[in-house]
């Protein structure tokens, strides 16, 4: 095919791309995982890819998420020279695949309409040698239950691998691809970096460490989102369809394009092997994973109360008092990150927070018909909640379904998530010195036993530890958590857990001396 003709075709295909995309809401795309791959990227994949593929080898292409098929016109566009034998197209949306089928079936491709995940892998003389894919990023959540079991039993009946539950559907399309690929295939994926650090992506991280040759690793900045409709952090996986052989290294590089990486490494798979995190790798830091003394050497760490409804369950103290809701169901709660001024609450002699709007959390224990009977004030507000937030998922699950989860005031408080602006750290650590408890955009901090006894001899030493967490390296804490698309930066209470306090002062350390295990003096 002459460059010109297929100049058109993909002016056409991106027509009518946008009018497909046009026939669904973002958030409907979003729970479909329906994102188009730019064709840029999709070009610079393809000739990735085609990198590690023997140039005599003619190709027998497989696009198992084919969309309206912006990887085949990649390859199309760089195979140059090379023999196409084969070439196959799967998309599970009937309307893209006969637009894909329009576009492109005179050109060589067999487009089929049909669920990759539930479709059959060719006998053994059919089966690719090249695969290039963006597959649907669909939250596990978004998977309807009896479906997420059927692909988890066939993914690992094509791998030898079972997935956590947690997995996104993309996670189960490349072990699906396994039964797809010849020996020594070459397959490219982009999918979203997620795995990388999180524990679901145990088991996807080991079939590429073991079941094939995982040949390049490519994430990109976090701020540099590939997708305009998407905040997701992308990475590029290169396979070749084969185990690793002895000695193998594995080309990682992280920001800027996949030709001219910021960052670039060859690794031993036993290097990713052993690292619990795979971004720190990404990021070429050669610290070794924290050892000492790290805050929840100190620390008790825990998310902050998921009220199941924060519009209905969280009043503000003068609406509280206007409907004659009794005090013993209102608990103090902080407002969001955003909306406090500076890194520390003050209280007044009350407790209550100073200095923002005050605002109560309603928990109640009290069943029922006792609400009804002795606190009709309170029940004229609950009872706007039935069955709006009564049925909604957690409330569902308590008893009574207004009772709150017990959550004390911490002294520390940690923010969830945010965004790492220059110098400064996506998270923030406050003073809370009010009675105040938190809603789950925080994770408390309460000091351990021998921690506690030291803050009773010595009240100052909470806020030197804590001007001391607000000193560290922003990246100390950032290689801990986890990042998305868009530089959203998120760290849970086991990551906070981990981050180490050194270097810690000689005074605080000396201050500190008695709540330290041995092996964190030395």
């Amino acid at each position: 095919m002459t460059a010109p003709d297929l100049d058109a075709i993909e002016a056409e295909r991106l027509r009518r791309q946008a009018e497909l995309d046009a026939r669904s809401s973002p958030a409907e795309r979003n729970r479909l995982g329906q994102f188009a791959t730019p064709p840029p990227l999709a070009r610079r994949i393809a000739e990735a890819a085609l990198e590690h593929l023997p140039d005599e080898e003619p190709i027998r292409f497989l696009e198992p998420a084919l969309g309206t098929g912006a990887f085949y016109s990649a390859l199309l566009g760089t195979a140059g020279t090379r023999a196409l034998i084969a070439a196959t197209g799967i998309e599970a949306d009937p309307a893209v695949a006969d637009a894909a089928r329009g576009l492109w079936a005179d050109r060589g491709l067999s487009v089929h309409a049909a669920d990759f995940t539930a479709a059959s892998p060719p006998p053994p003389r059919a089966r690719c040698n090249l695969l290039l894919a963006n597959p649907p990023y669909v939250r596990h959540h978004h998977l309807p239950a009896g479906d997420k079991a059927r692909i988890r039993d066939a993914a690992e009946q094509s791998s030898g691998v079972r997935l956590s539950g947690l997995a996104g559907l993309y996670c189960y399309f490349i072990l699906l691809a396994h039964r797809w690929l010849a020996p020594d295939a070459i397959s490219a994926w982009l999918v979203p970096s997620e795995f990388f650090d999180v524990n679901y992506g145990g088991p996807l991280k080991q079939y590429l460490l073991d079941r094939v040759s995982l040949l390049r690793m490519h994430r990109f900045s976090a701020d540099d989102a590939q997708f305009a409709d998407a905040l997701v952090s992308s990475a590029v996986l290169i396979l070749r369809h084969a185990p690793p052989p002895a000695g193998h290294l594995v080309r990682v590089s992280s920001g800027g394009g996949m030709s001219a990486p910021q960052r670039a490494a060859d690794l031993p798979v036993d290097a990713l092997r052993s690292a619990r995190k795979w971004t720190r790798l990404l990021q070429n830091r050669n610290r070794p994973e924290p050892g000492g003394l790290t805050i929840g050497g100190l620390f008790d760490i825990r998310r902050g109360i998921v009220t199941g409804g924060n519009s209905f369950f969280v009043i503000a103290g003068e609406e509280a008092a206007r409907r004659g809701i009794p005090r013993r169901f209102l608990t103090p709660i902080l407002p969001p990150p955003r909306e406090l001024a500076g890194d520390e609450v003050r209280a007044g002699d009350d407790g209550l927070p100073q200095s923002t709007e005050q605002r109560f959390l309603i928990d109640c224990p009290l069943p029922r018909s006792t609400v009804q009977r002795s606190h009709p004030e309170l029940w004229t507000y609950l009872a706007q909640g039935e069955p709006s937030v009564a049925d909604r998922y957690l409330c569902r699950r308590r008893t009574p379904w207004y009772r709150q989860e017990q959550r004390p005031p911490a002294p520390l408080l940690c923010t969830y998530m945010g965004r790492a602006a220059g110098p400064d750290a996506p998270f923030r650590f406050i003073r809370n010195r009010s009675r105040a408890t938190i809603a789950n955009v925080y994770l408390a901090l309460y000091p351990r036993p021998p921690l506690r006894g030291r803050i009773d001899a010595d009240p100052a030493l909470i806020d030197d530890i804590w001007r001391h967490l607000n000193r560290l390296d922003p990246e100390t804490l950032i290689e801990q958590g986890r990042v998305y698309g868009g530089g959203l930066h998120k760290i849970e209470p086991a990551e906070l857990a981990r981050v180490p306090l050194d270097p810690l002062p000689d005074e605080l350390r000396g201050r500190l001396s008695d709540c330290l295990e041995p092996a964190a003096l030395l």
